[in-house]
Parts: structure tokens; C-alpha cells; sequence
């Protein structure tokens, strides 16, 4: 194992306004949002040196935290009065790996039927019918899929879903999954025939804890709900999903990394990957974020707290090269502290190679 002299990060972060969700049921987590922090990694020079490292939270109007998709951007902190304006995604490579068993076909698959055996997971425990979400271009949500409905959905740990419309809102929400039209289910990116695509492949989540650890990945592009579940029992190991930034969803023409939040060991997966209440301590009120995200030939992981939550986890976690690996930077959350400056988390970029993140 190769580590690297200690890269001096900050965080300085830069908001960017972001749309209310309108919403046809009672799932309140939707309406939500208002504004998107972005936070920025720089050296002691101020220059942004760590452009996949994204924060997980943002402050609602109401006064309330609430979750948002991490959108990788390149701006300075002049951005921060920037008004969301017409967005766009890039469509995902149809060259990366897929999972599943076969391709997807369109207008095959009744929209009342969740797509098992093509690489997406059914979230039962949700009551969607197996999906992650689903909500319409005008961020109408529902209950079940339907026409007019963009139907999103969770793949297997290291994997990402490969569906998305390439025209967005104009207003800085983001919505994907596959499209219900006249009962029937349809790609909304044409570009690949696989449901879900394989990550980087650079990271892994190593459990030396006593119990089992739900870690929950944003559905996104989508809800930006923590559901999509990476569940690791204790002495084992499981792939975390490091998003190929650049080919994967842009936000506004940012890249966007993959954003997990971490609950307590002992919670299940049905307790944790959900829209958690005030103080519950679960889903977006979880101790402990981490990100994910691969760009220019360097992986980036990080460590971030969660302004929800202040307390520190029943464990503790770090960042650790595999063997053979070169990782600049050090990255941990020990007894409630984070290593380096401050309590602003931790970032480390893999060069060649992968890293862990172990709890223990």
C-alpha cells in the first residue's frame, strides 16, 4: 500500500437557487428544496483542486435541512448568485458494463410491472411499487407509475442507473428513470439498451464493525431521496458506485458524483434508506456522508458531515489504499473527528489504483 504526501484541503461552499417540487401526494420530502450548496475543495492558494467533492445538504426556506443531489461544479464563489437556468445532461456511454440480463426493449414492460431481472433493484420497503421515485417534468410525484411519469430506479451496488430524458426542467430540478406511455415503459435515454451501467469500479466499503451498515445512495438523477440501498454485514465487503463523471448526468452543465449517507450500525435498510424525520438519526438525518465520483483519470472520495446530524456514528470510518494503490491525501472520522483542519470532513484523490472506506 502506496499513500502519498497529505494533499491541505478547505471547503468554501457557493449556492446556487434551486426550485420548489410541486407534489400530487403526501410524500412531503419533495417539496422541499430551495436552495443547492455546492461545496468547492481548495488549497492554500484558493484554487478548487478537488472538483468531484460535493456537500450532501442544503437549508430549506421553512428553516429545515433537507437532502439535494451533489452537483460537481468548477465555479467561484461568485457563483453563489447565480439563478438556476435551463439545465442539460450529458446521455451515459453505451460502452460501460451492464448488469441485468439482457437488454431493456421498449413499450414491453407494463408500467404497473417493476423491470426485475434487468439490473434494477425493487425497493419494496418504499410503497412505490419497487421504484425509487417517480415524478413528471413538472415535479408532480405519485405512487405509482403512470402515464405522463418518469419511473426511477435503483441498480446494484456499483452500479448506476443508465435512465434519464436529455432535456431537463428548465429550473434546475432534475428528473429520471424510464417513461410510462399508454401503460408501457420506455427508455428516456435512447442512447444505451442497459438499465444500469458499472461504476469506476475504485472504491469499496470494508466492515470491521460489529453490525450490519445500511449506506444509502441519492436517487438521482431524480428524487434526490437516500434510498438506494448498499447494505454491508459485518466482516464483508461491498462495491461502492464511483460515478464516471464524465459521461455520466450533468446538472446544468456540472458533473455530478455519487453521494451516500451512512447510518448507525444495527440499522436495516428499510429503517435507513428512506426520507428519515427531525432527529431520527436516518436517511438524510444520518451521522456520516460520503462521496464518490471519478474524472480525469483520478477517483475522489470523501468523508462529509452531515449538518443534520452533529452526533458522531457507532463507528468509526477511514479511507485506506489497497494494496499497490497510490492515494494522495488522508481521510478520517474517528470518535467524532474528522482528520485534518476543522469539521468541514475530508477528501482524498486516487491516482492509480482503489481505496476502502473501513469502518471499524
Amino acid at each position: 500500500m502506496k499513500l502519498s504526501a497529505l494533499l491541505a484541503l478547505s471547503a468554501s461552499t457557493a449556492v446556487l437557487a434551486a426550485p420548489a417540487v410541486h407534489h400530487s401526494d403526501n410524500h412531503h420530502h419533495n417539496d422541499k428544496r430551495a436552495v443547492v450548496t455546492v461545496t468547492q475543495y481548495v488549497n492554500a492558494d484558493g484554487a478548487v483542486v478537488i472538483p468531484a467533492a460535493t456537500t450532501a445538504t442544503s437549508a430549506a426556506a421553512n428553516g429545515k435541512a433537507e437532502s439535494v443531489a451533489a452537483a460537481t461544479t468548477t465555479l467561484s464563489s461568485t457563483a453563489a448568485t447565480t439563478s438556476a437556468a435551463a439545465s442539460s445532461s450529458s446521455s451515459s456511454s453505451s460502452s460501460s458494463s451492464s448488469v441485468g440480463s439482457g437488454d431493456f426493449e421498449d413499450g414491453t414492460i407494463s408500467c404497473s410491472d417493476f423491470p426485475s431481472g434487468q439490473g434494477a433493484v425493487s425497493l419494496d420497503w418504499l410503497g412505490l411499487g419497487g421504484w425509487a421515485s417517480i415524478m413528471d417534468m413538472n415535479g408532480n410525484t405519485a405512487t405509482s407509475c403512470q402515464d405522463g411519469y418518469y419511473c426511477s430506479y435503483a441498480c446494484s451496488p456499483g452500479y448506476a442507473k443508465t435512465q434519464w430524458p436529455s432535456e431537463q426542467p428548465s429550473d434546475g430540478r432534475s428528473v429520471g428513470g424510464l417513461y410510462c406511455k399508454n401503460g408501457k415503459l420506455y427508455r428516456s435515454n435512447t442512447n444505451t439498451n442497459s438499465l444500469c451501467e458499472e461504476g469506476q469500479g475504485s472504491a469499496q466499503a470494508v466492515n470491521k464493525a460489529s453490525g450490519s451498515i445500511a449506506i444509502c445512495g441519492t436517487d438521482y438523477p431524480g428524487s434526490e431521496n437516500m434510498v438506494v440501498p448498499t447494505v454491508v454485514g459485518a466482516g464483508s465487503t461491498q462495491p461502492i458506485n464511483v460515478i464516471k463523471e464524465d459521461s455520466y448526468y450533468q446538472w446544468q452543465g456540472k458533473k455530478t458524483s455519487a453521494q451516500y449517507y451512512v447510518n448507525n450500525a444495527g440499522v436495516s435498510v428499510e429503517d435507513g434508506c428512506i426520507w428519515g424525520t427531525e432527529g431520527s438519526g436516518v436517511g438524510n438525518w444520518a451521522p456520516v456522508v460520503l462521496g464518490a465520483g471519478y474524472t480525469d483519470g483520478i477517483t475522489y472520495l470523501s468523508i462529509i458531515p452531515n449538518p443534520n446530524n452533529k452526533e458522531a456514528p457507532n463507528f468509526n470510518v477511514k479511507i485506506v489504499a489497497t494494496d499497490g494503490s497510490t492515494v494522495n491525501g488522508a481521510c478520517s472520522y474517528e470518535n467524532g473527528v474528522y482528520s485534518g483542519s476543522g469539521s468541514d470532513g475530508c477528501t482524498v484523490s486516487v491516482t492509480s489504483g482503489s481505496a476502502n472506506f473501513v469502518f471499524y
